[in-house]
C-alpha cells in the first residue's frame, strides 16, 4: 500500500507537471482570440472555465453573447456570466446584471439586475457603478432615492466615466439628491463634454450661452454647438438641437466671433479620462 501511494504520488506530480495552468489555458486563448482564431479561443476558454477559472468564464459568456466562434446564445451566455459572478468577477457581475436588464437570455428582473451591478459596482466598476446610479435616479429594482443616485454617478464620475458625469452634472443643477448648484453642474458637463460626449457638449453650450455656472460666452457657445452637430457618436436627437442652437448663436456674432468660434472647434481635441464614454447596459465584449 505505502508503494502505492507514493507511485500514485509521482504519477499526480507528473500531471501537474505536464498539464498547462488554467491561467496559462486561459492566456493562450486570449491571444488566439485577439488575433481571430475564435475556435482556438473557444476550447481554450472551455477548458479553462471547466476547471472554475473565473476569467475564462466570463470570456466563455462573452463569445456566446457575441456569436464569436460559436452561435449567438444568450441563455448560455448568462449560464457562465454567472459561474464567474458568482466568484467575485465584477465584468461577468456588470454582463449578468445587464442581462437581467434587457431580457437577454434570462427574464426581465430589474431587482436582479440592480443586485448584480451592486456587487460589481461595490469593486470600483465604473459602468456598474453608473447604472446602479440609474437605478437609484428612476426607482427600477431599489426605491428611488436621488442621495444613493448621487452617490453612485460621483463614484463612477470620479473614474472618468462620461454618462456618469453628464447625469452628476443634471442632479447639480436640478437640485436632485444634492444643494442645487450650476458651478458644479457646469464643472462636470465640462468633463464630459471634453471627452466628446455631445449631450454634454450641448448642455455646456447652453451654460455659455446663458451665462449659467460660467461666464457667458457666446463665441464658446458656438464652439460646443459645433462640436456637438459634427459629432460622428451624436445619435439624430443630439444632432438636430445642436444644429438649431448653433445657427441661432451664429446670428449673434459679428464675422470675426464667428471665424474665431469656428478656429476653437477646428483645433479641440478631446481629452479621455480613464473609463470610455459608453453607458447603456450589455455584456462588455473584453474577454479579459
Amino acid at each position: 500500500m505505502e508503494r502505492l501511494g507514493k507511485r500514485a504520488a509521482r504519477a499526480v506530480r507528473r500531471a501537474l507537471r505536464i498539464a498547462p495552468s488554467a491561467a496559462q489555458t486561459f492566456d493562450e486563448a486570449a491571444a488566439a482570440f485577439k488575433r481571430g482564431d475564435y475556435a482556438t479561443a473557444f476550447h481554450g476558454f472551455l477548458g479553462a472555465a471547466e476547471q472554475g477559472y473565473a476569467k475564462a468564464q466570463f470570456a466563455l459568456g462573452v463569445m456566446y453573447h457575441d456569436g464569436k466562434g460559436v452561435p449567438l446564445d444568450d441563455g448560455e451566455a448568462a449560464k457562465w456570466f454567472l459561474r464567474a459572478a458568482e466568484q467575485g468577477n465584477a465584468k461577468a457581475q456588470f454582463a449578468l446584471g445587464s442581462m437581467y436588464h434587457n431580457s437577454e437570455g434570462v427574464p426581465l428582473d430589474d431587482v436582479e439586475a440592480t443586485k448584480w451591478f451592486r456587487r460589481a459596482a461595490e469593486q470600483g466598476y465604473a459602468k456598474a457603478q453608473f447604472n446602479l446610479g440609474v437605478a437609484y435616479g428612476e426607482g427600477k429594482g431599489v426605491p428611488q432615492n436621488y442621495g444613493e443616485a448621487v452617490k453612485w454617478y460621483r463614484r463612477a464620475a470620479e473614474q472618468g466615466d462620461a454618462m456618469a458625469q453628464l447625469n452628476l452634472g443634471v442632479m447639480y443643477d436640478k437640485g436632485y439628491g444634492i444643494p442645487q448648484n450650476y458651478v458644479e453642474a457646469a464643472m462636470w458637463y465640462r468633463r464630459a463634454a471634453e471627452q466628446g460626449l455631445a449631450q454634454a457638449q450641448i448642455i455646456l453650450g447652453i451654460n455659455y450661452g446663458l451665462g449659467r455656472g460660467v461666464p457667458q460666452d457666446s463665441v464658446r457657445a458656438h464652439m460646443w454647438f459645433n462640436l456637438a452637430a459634427s459629432s460622428s457618436a451624436a445619435d439624430t436627437d443630439a444632432r438636430e438641437p445642436a444644429l438649431k442652437a448653433r445657427d441661432l448663436v451664429t446670428q449673434h456674432l459679428s464675422p470675426e466671433e464667428l471665424a474665431r468660434a469656428r478656429r476653437m472647434a477646428h483645433e479641440w481635441q478631446p481629452r479621455g479620462e480613464t473609463q470610455s464614454p459608453p453607458q447603456t447596459a450589455g455584456a462588455d465584449g473584453d474577454t479579459q
